[in-house]
């Protein structure tokens, strides 16, 4: 058993020393791409675009799996903490991922303030637990943790302990679970942007920051386990003794970091509830790094036109919103079929995150090479080739730490990942050819400026009855003075039809009225053949449709009107050398959003106060500001 413990105290010590590593390449990745990209960036500028894409699209899945093991995790907390919770894991997990989304669509201020105190707390309750533990162990007052009196049996297959091919396969799976704790650390190279000026700078603190912290308190906490023998199994109810007998499933397994806190502080009991509360929330909490990354990641490979044009849109108040919604949905999808469960999501985890490492890795090699090549100052070379020491280390271990994570977790989930991550890289790659294609298709040529004109402009106002919107149409199609107008009615009724017509005549109205027939008492496909019978007869005649339009305040309002018109528009936009034109006519219930809608949004009202130059710059593609 102390050989046992021994592999694993080295299996803690080789993470921690792959989080230092990992960390020092990152220093160097930020210092080099500020903007943002991240390892896209890095990967793209220097391995190609397939290497990008290839990055993107484990980053993408990574960052929805951070969320759901994350926030699956602190559930878990809650459920033991609260027992009234039990059987609504699934629901309590939902719930936190809309929380959490709400607080970041609130913007990066909002977000980060709400998220700060939580995550001092935690580190002040871990690292001071740690430090009261040691001091209780230098001077022999550490107790043993309750469950140090069990025994812990090996599951089936791994009896012989470390010995033999199982046993090496053991510790390299416990290794790669260990990895988990590197998860986080490409957001801050992916969220560089956020940061105060001098943003790379303040980028590279915060990891090193960050690597310290987490170093510290993950040995710490690993120390201590091992010093107060605490035991922790998969299946607690079969692997754990008392006496020979399995505990049974009454058996309740607290965390491992809620079991040295339980002992250490048996005689204080608000330590103990600080350290369990703030352990149970930072999990919660944890997801907020992908809620920072994945929408800036999503808006740049949206800018480079590998995903739709709306995750590059900010909201109201600056936040890429489209993003936060999209990783809120696909988290709490993944929450929902796998059932906010740890176990099984964690299989997922890992994968994506040291393929984006390896590559990432490969290409800042890469890009100090040709640095090297042009630099002819001496002190510059010797800092460009430091990099590309650091650099080649991250490489070199990060890939065979992917060689154990693919080996040792591909056929426990991980191959659900891999298979995400290639429909992903299928996806994007088809959307860059859609937007190429597109693009190729509007570009004008130099036959655009010599098109022929129109010859003439045929007006078609639609006529269901005579009253305000109709009236309102034909004024409209009136002023547009076309060459042609005409009202046109579809007979569905025979006798309603002829008092339209007795109506049109006694108001005396100035435009003649067509009525055409409808055998099968159908609008829109009448409606169709004429607009195309026109446009058979004279092909180089514009037909303009005009069609009187209800607006409604009220979601089921929707539903009681604009049916037809919304049929006639979605077939009319497929006919050629057809304009539709709608003709709104605001019902009495529509009048509260106008008053609404008379005041300038939050992100209008910073930039009449001079908020930043970055506030001024967000515009849609057609120039307008997206609030």
């Amino acid at each position: 058993m102390e050989r046992i413990r021994h592999f694993f105290r080295t299996r803690q010590i080789a993470v921690a020393l792959l989080m230092f590593t990992v960390v020092a390449s990152y220093r160097q990745n930020v210092h080099a791409y500020p903007s943002g990209g991240g390892d896209y960036e890095v990967a793209t500028t220097n391995l190609g675009v397939r290497a990008g894409l290839t990055v993107a699209s484990a980053l993408l899945c990574d960052y929805v799996l951070t969320v759901a093991v994350s926030v699956s995790s602190g559930v878990q907390y809650a459920v033991a903490a609260v027992p009234v919770l039990r059987g609504h894991k699934v629901e309590l997990a939902v719930v936190v991922v809309l929380v959490l989304m709400t607080t970041n669509l609130r913007g990066v201020r909002e977000s980060g303030t709400f998220f700060a105190v939580p995550t001092y707390l935690f580190m002040v309750s871990i690292l001071g637990m740690c430090g009261f533990g040691f001091v209780r162990f230098v001077t022999g007052t550490l107790p043993q943790a309750e469950s140090a009196s069990l025994n812990l049996v090996a599951e089936p297959g791994y009896e012989q302990g470390l010995a033999g091919l199982a046993g090496g396969f053991l510790l390299l799976r416990a290794f790669s679970s260990g990895c988990a704790a590197l998860t986080g650390v490409e957001a801050i190279s992916n969220g560089v942007p956020a940061f105060r000026v001098p943003k790379s700078r303040n980028a590279a603190t915060t990891l090193a920051m960050l690597g310290g912290i987490a170093a510290t308190m993950f040995m710490g906490i690993i120390v201590l386990a091992n010093l107060m023998h605490v035991r922790f199994a998969e299946s607690p109810g079969e692997q754990l003794l008392r006496d020979g007998v399995p505990v049974g499933d009454s058996y309740v397994q607290d965390p491992v970091i809620g079991q040295i806190a339980e002992s250490l502080f048996s005689g204080f009991p608000p330590v103990f509830y600080l350290v369990a509360v703030t352990t149970g929330l930072i999990l919660f909490l944890a997801a907020n790094t992908a809620f920072n990354g994945f929408p800036v990641l999503g808006s740049i490979l949206a800018r480079d036109d590998l995903l739709p044009r709306q995750l590059h849109t900010r909201g109201d108040r600056l936040a890429f919103s489209n993003g936060i919604i999209f990783l809120a949905a696909a988290a709490g999808g993944l929450i929902v079929v796998f059932d906010a469960s740890v176990t099984r999501l964690i299989q997922l985890y890992i994968v994506g995150v040291f393929i984006s490492f390896t590559v990432s890795q490969a290409g800042m090699v890469r890009h100090w090479t040709r640095l090297l090549r042009t630099e002819t100052k001496a002190a510059a070379r010797r800092g460009i080739q430091r990099s590309r020491v650091i650099n080649s280390l991250g490489l070199t271990i990060t890939g065979s730490v992917l060689v154990v994570v693919l080996v040792t977790t591909f056929t426990h989930g991980a191959w659900l990942t891999l298979l995400a991550m290639a429909v992903l890289f299928l996806v994007m790659r088809a959307i860059r050819r859609h937007y190429d294609a597109v693009a190729e298709e509007l570009a004008v040529g130099d036959e655009g400026a010599t098109r022929t004109l129109p010859s003439r402009v045929h007006a078609i106002v639609l006529v269901a009855k005579v009253h305000k919107p109709t009236l309102l149409a034909l004024a409209y199609a009136r002023a547009s003075r076309p060459s042609v107008l005409e009202a046109l009615t579809v007979v569905v009724d025979p006798d309603e039809t002829r008092r339209l017509q007795e109506e049109w005549a006694r108001r005396d109205v100035p435009v003649p009225l067509r009525a055409i027939e409808s055998p099968y008492r159908e609008i829109t496909r009448p409606v169709i053949d004429y607009v195309r019978s026109i446009r058979k007869e004279s092909p180089r005649d514009l037909i303009t449709v005009f069609i009187p339009e209800y607006v409604v305040g009220h979601w089921w309002e929707q539903i009681l009107h604009n049916q037809s018109a919304l049929r006639l528009k979605g077939r009319l936009h497929f006919t050629p050398g057809v304009v539709v034109a709608s003709v709104p006519w605001r019902l009495s219930s529509s009048e509260r959003l106008g008053d609404r809608e008379e005041a300038p949004p939050p992100a209008l009202l910073r930039r009449i106060r001079g908020a930043g130059a970055e506030d001024t710059a967000d515009h849609d593609d057609d120039g307008r500001d997206p609030a």
